[in-house]
């Protein structure tokens, strides 16, 4: 049996992509489909770079591996054009495009869905609000979101079977798509986390996005003046730190063993965004660490209240 995965985008790393990283370790001889591949964005020692990288025409396009945001309306038809008519079972991992590649009728389509997609759905007002390249499409970018829509949803229906990383996405899934799934929370090594006494300092890990709630974090901990540690990078970074006191201090990006003592040595970790399911919080508490979370989302999965 002839077996392929699925991802996105390999332009950045963060939770989905240690999912493949998992992926590719039980299927070594499955390559790699994806949009756009971005080596230098993914940890040297990640096992992702021993396997054959499959990408779209978009890799061929100037800036689109460090830049993919501006060609996410060319993403439906690059997705459909990865020939995967030699597999008999396709496994994607994806949070937006990945799920509509095109396979034959007897080839099997399993997706383990991070998330319907966020900026399509349930948060596609703010997506609208705050789009920003290209600023001169803006007026049309209603229209296209809804292109995007009917897109999405129909790309789900050729999915045969969905994984939801947790019930809350589950719901998300029977929601937009119209289609039952089974849960399966993602793999996380606990056993490589330990406690120590802790230092005089507060925690947030994540990529830089909006929708993880940053910017809330530093409005609170400026107004606080405590100490917190942010661990982490992406397109927010600059406009973050512009808004940060001097009691915030960015890590940007660390090995695994220095997140895995700074998690060790901190007080608690901040969570403040309604996150799918939230690995940086069971990474926490792997490491003996309380979590203060927003109560939304995965977390409502992993943290028991009080």
């Amino acid at each position: 049996m002839k077996i392929a995965l699925a991802h996105d985008y390999l332009n950045q790393y963060g939770g989905a992509e240690r999912v493949l990283e998992k992926l590719a370790e039980m299927f070594p001889e499955a390559p790699i489909f994806t949009l756009l591949y971005h080596p230098e964005n993914i940890p040297a020692n990640s096992i992702i770079h021993q396997r054959k990288i499959i990408t779209s025409f978009l890799q061929k396009i100037p800036l689109a591996k460090k830049y993919h945001r501006p060609f996410i309306f060319a993403a439906p038809s690059a997705i459909e054009e990865l020939d995967l008519s030699d597999y008999d079972l396709v496994i994607s991992s994806s949070a937006n495009f990945a799920k509509g590649i095109v396979t034959r009728s007897n080839t099997v389509h399993l997706t383990y869905c991070h998330t319907p997609t966020r900026y399509l759905w349930d948060d596609s007002c703010r997506f609208a609000k705050n789009y920003r390249p290209f600023f001169l499409l803006r007026p049309l970018i209603p229209f296209l979101l809804n292109y995007l829509r009917l897109w999405d949803f129909q790309a789900a229906q050729r999915v045969d079977f969905f994984v939801a990383n947790s019930k809350f996405v589950a719901r998300r899934i029977k929601k937009y798509y119209q289609q039952e799934s089974e849960i399966i929370y993602p793999p996380i090594r606990t056993s490589q986390y330990y406690s120590a006494n802790s230092d005089n300092y507060f925690l947030a890990v994540g990529r830089l996005l909006p929708y993880k709630r940053f910017d809330l974090i530093i409005k609170a901990f400026n107004y606080l003046g405590w100490p917190i540690k942010i661990v982490g990078a992406g397109r927010e970074e600059k406009r973050l730190r512009r808004m940060a006191k001097s009691n915030i201090e960015f890590l940007s990006k660390i090995s695994d063993q220095q997140l895995i003592d700074v998690y060790a040595h901190s007080q608690a970790l901040i969570f403040p965004q309604e996150e799918d399911f939230g690995m940086v919080a069971v990474e926490a508490l792997a490491s003996g660490k309380p979590v203060i979370a927003f109560g939304a989302g995965g977390a409502l999965e992993i943290i028991e209240n009080g």
